[in-house]
């Protein structure tokens, strides 16, 4: 990974762990404070991405607040970030609703029913509440990351306006990208003003949700500023953006360590981190992390299969080559591992839970910030 010095963070960090460079957070937050201070948008978090409080005091100095998509989230980002909170979910319990409207300062209805149904607790409440609606245009590759596939639950299609009181609500949110550069923001946009553009100029704000890598390289930096600029200049409204891979992009790695090399028609490496426990977007997504000094299989002299430690017969991370062989002991470092890593962890099998560091370049220090035990395994049970 491009700025961050692996050798070093493999030879201070405990294993398993996962550690994000400050310097790296920094420069992705330089890029979004850029955008934010030439298009005027506001930008959040997105805590479904990238929760790890221990470096909301660095990124508030930025970020204008979070989203959440749960109380707890909420609560987090009101406890520990103290900026912007903004709920959304497909559906809440109306005790969902309760406490949220306590911590938020946006809250989004994901249909007309729970709209009315709750209206009589936020109509008094002093929070701005908004729609989220679905364009029905579908950007998306892989159909469990797509909120516009056919038949899904995630926002209002335009027909489901006609003949609605918008009574109370002051703006609109939606979200339809993962993991993409602007072009297909600029699609989405498009569509989205052609239905529901009509109803903007009652609006406060709009919501452009999530999915844009803006500190991806290639990223059309100056198409969203002015893409933003559309929006506030036309309607006169607040534009917030909400990405939360765009924060995190590059800023981590997940350190791991050989426990055993087994053969099976191939060699198979087993390690002390898990694609079910540790990194399960590797089997969702699916998708195939960088390990640096990692290549594809048969590319270099020594090729293996990595895998977790756990009982999982397919807990399998993939297949690559290396220079050299390797030996248990041998550190591994998997890239871009802060963003849906932490967040979507899990103690299957008892396995162990990855620390939590930070890795201050200026100063080479490694800063364990948590570390996990029993305990932490034992208290999520009964």
């Amino acid at each position: 990974m491009t700025g961050i010095d692996i050798d070093k963070i493999l030879k201070l960090s405990p294993s398993p762990a996962y550690v994000v460079d400050l310097g790296q957070l920094r420069h992705n937050l330089a890029i979004l404070d850029e955008v934010q201070q030439r298009s005027g948008a506001k930008i959040l978090m997105a805590l479904k991405a990238f929760a790890m409080w221990g470096v909301f005091p660095l990124i508030r100095e930025t970020l204008h607040g979070v989203c959440a998509s749960s109380p707890w989230e909420a609560r987090l980002g009101r406890e520990e970030f103290g900026r912007e909170v903004h709920s959304f979910a497909a559906a809440f319990k109306e005790a969902d609703v309760v406490e949220l409207l306590q911590i938020s300062n946006h809250l989004v209805f994901n249909s007309f029913n729970q709209l009315e149904r709750f209206r009589p607790l936020w109509e008094q409440s002093g929070v701005s509440i908004g729609l989220r609606v679905n364009p029905e245009h579908s950007e998306g590759h892989t159909p469990i990351y797509d909120p516009c596939a056919p038949k899904s639950r995630l926002g209002i299609p335009r027909k489901e306006f006609d003949g609605r009181s918008l009574a109370g609500v002051e703006g609109l949110h939606f979200h339809t990208l993962c993991e993409q550069l602007f072009e297909p923001l600029a699609r989405t946009a498009k569509v989205f003003e052609e239905k529901f553009g009509e109803f903007l100029p009652q609006m406060k704000w709009l919501n452009l949700g999530g999915g844009h890598h803006i500190t991806r390289e290639g990223y059309d930096i100056d198409a969203l500023v002015e893409l933003v600029k559309h929006f506030k200049g036309k309607y006169g409204i607040e534009v917030y953006l909400e990405p939360g891979e765009a924060i995190a992009i590059g800023t981590g790695i997940l350190v791991s360590e050989v426990l055993d090399v087994v053969h099976n028609e191939m060699d198979i490496a087993i390690l002390d981190v898990s694609a079910t426990c540790h990194m399960p977007d590797i089997l969702e997504m699916p998708y195939r992390p960088g390990i640096t000094g990692g290549y594809n299989p048969e590319e270099k002299s020594h090729t293996y299969r990595l895998a977790g430690p756990s009982c999982l017969a397919g807990d399998v991370i993939g297949d690559w080559s290396f220079e050299k062989p390797l030996n248990p002991g041998d550190r591994l470092a998997f890239e871009d591992m802060s963003h849906y890593t932490m967040v979507k962890t899990t103690t299957f099998n008892g396995i162990q839970h990855p620390a939590i560091c930070t890795y201050e370049p200026a100063s080479g220090e490694l800063k364990v910030i948590r570390q996990f035990d029993y305990e932490d395994f034992k208290g999520r049970l009964s």
